[in-house]
């Protein structure tokens, strides 16, 4: 609805500040990295900025995914068009892995009105995106095993086996695209079919967000007809609200539904037209397209250190499951401003900052070791091969009942090493008995 408002308001060359506007105009985004964009847009930070890792700790989860169904629905038969308005106007809430997934599903949704094979719709919409894509890579997994003979349930699982513990977030885009993709597939252009596979795919993922999209497919390749009509008449052609999870809506939502798909259709219309449609006054001809792959769009969460630090390296960051999942999970790897958090894809080795540097005559190596209250981290420095330093970082201090974040200075001498060309190795460790494990945050790295 926000960005129907925003094509209303700003025209078909909507672009994502414009959709930003918006977005503060109704008070949108109420979790994830939604939720971190609106965040983001009240501080003055402009959109393509909100989904980017440099600001949004949660630019690869489904905020674009979720919310891209809409640009398939504005470009019938034209996946193209559908991809590049989901990668662009994706970036107020992801990037990378995040808006690949609204790439993919806005080219399915697009698809779906012009094809009516489920596995030809998730090829073609797979072939949008970049093989280099940890997005794609999972896509091509499910084709894989799907061409092979395996069924849906053998494909839900390989795929949380395999990517589920590169992104153990419930909320995140590769795991739950893939279950998308495997839903469509399976479903075989029903809706209750496609829905129960989607529902009933995993424990472990973003249940409701998945089917929607999964359903959304079925219900461009069908129209109305799909939908089942008991539920669709429980809906009395109304959706209302005044809030949105925490956030009050600005202002609250009273629409027909069926008026805000006419509305849709004038926008889509207007949209086809400007790519070559003809509007023949009973009937729009469309030149349905071929899709193009897209080029890459790839970030690493190693490739933070540049925006923070650098002249040092992080090996071994993980995605983590903060921001989605169950109560009490930690660990996510992002940057704040000037402070890095981190914590360990593989939880024994441990996350490792190094640099190789030469050392002058008087060197040190000074900086600020965070931990959240009731969590802890061991951290342990290296020089070459020679561990100098090793340190429990704890949160469990007398003043635990505060929500305040602790942190220590650290000042290592290294006077041992000077005029030497040295390799300095950070580590965060976190198996650590007796105490519960946490993210690690590191300012103000220097050395001298």
């Amino acid at each position: 609805m926000v960005a129907v408002r925003a094509f209303e308001k700003y025209g078909i060359g909507l672009t994502v500040e414009q959709l930003g506007r918006q977005w503060l105009e109704n008070n949108a985004g109420s979790w994830g990295s939604s939720e971190q964009a609106l965040i983001l847009l009240k501080r003055g930070v402009k959109p393509p900025d909100t989904g980017h890792p440099r600001y949004n700790k949660l630019w690869w989860t489904i905020g674009p995914e979720f919310s891209s169904d809409v640009y398939g629905a504005l470009t019938p038969g034209m996946p193209n068009v559908a991809a590049t308005l989901a990668r662009n106007l994706g970036h107020i809430n992801g990037y990378a892995e995040g808006t690949d997934g609204a790439v993919f599903v806005s080219g399915m949704v697009s698809l779906a009105f012009v094809e009516k094979d489920t596995h030809s719709i998730v090829r073609k919409a797979a072939s949008l995106i970049h093989p280099d894509s940890p997005y794609r890579k999972c896509l091509d997994m499910v084709i894989t095993m799907a061409d092979s003979g395996s069924n849906a349930e053998q494909i839900f699982r390989a795929i949380d086996e395999r990517w589920g513990i590169e992104y153990p977030a419930t909320n995140n885009a590769v795991v739950n695209g893939g279950i998308v993709a495997a839903s469509v597939w399976f479903g075989d252009g029903d809706f209750d079919k496609t829905l129960q596979l989607a529902v009933h795919a995993a424990d472990f993922a973003d249940t409701d967000c998945n089917a929607a999209n999964s359903a959304s497919v079925v219900a461009a390749m069908h129209g109305m007809k799909a939908l089942p009509s008991e539920q669709v008449a429980e809906l009395r052609d109304r959706i209302q609200g005044k809030e949105m999870g925490p956030l009050q809506l600005t202002p609250p939502v009273d629409e027909s539904i069926s008026e805000l798909a006419r509305r849709t259709v004038r926008i889509g219309e207007a949209i086809l037209i400007s790519h070559g449609a003809r509007d023949e006054g009973d009937a729009i001809r469309i030149p349905v397209q071929d899709p193009v792959t897209q080029p890459a769009e790839l970030f690493k969460l190693a490739d933070l250190m540049q925006y923070w630090n650098p002249d040092w390296t992080m090996e071994r960051g993980g995605f983590g499951g903060a921001g989605g999942g169950m109560p009490g999970i930690r660990g996510i790897t992002y940057l704040d401003g000037q402070v890095l958090a981190t914590y360990p894809r593989d939880e024994i080795r441990g996350t490792v900052l190094r640099r190789t540097i030469n050392l002058g005559p008087t060197p040190s190596l000074t900086f600020k070791a965070g931990v959240d209250v009731g969590r802890a981290w061991q951290l342990q420095v290296y020089v070459n091969d020679k561990k100098i330093f090793d340190k429990l970082i704890d949160g469990l201090y007398e003043s635990r009942q505060s929500d305040l974040r602790h942190w220590e200075d650290i000042s290592i001498d290294l006077s041992d090493y000077k005029n030497q060309r040295v390799v300095l190795r950070l580590y965060q460790r976190v198996l650590v008995p007796h105490h519960e494990a946490g993210d690690a945050y590191w300012r103000d790295l220097t050395v001298r």
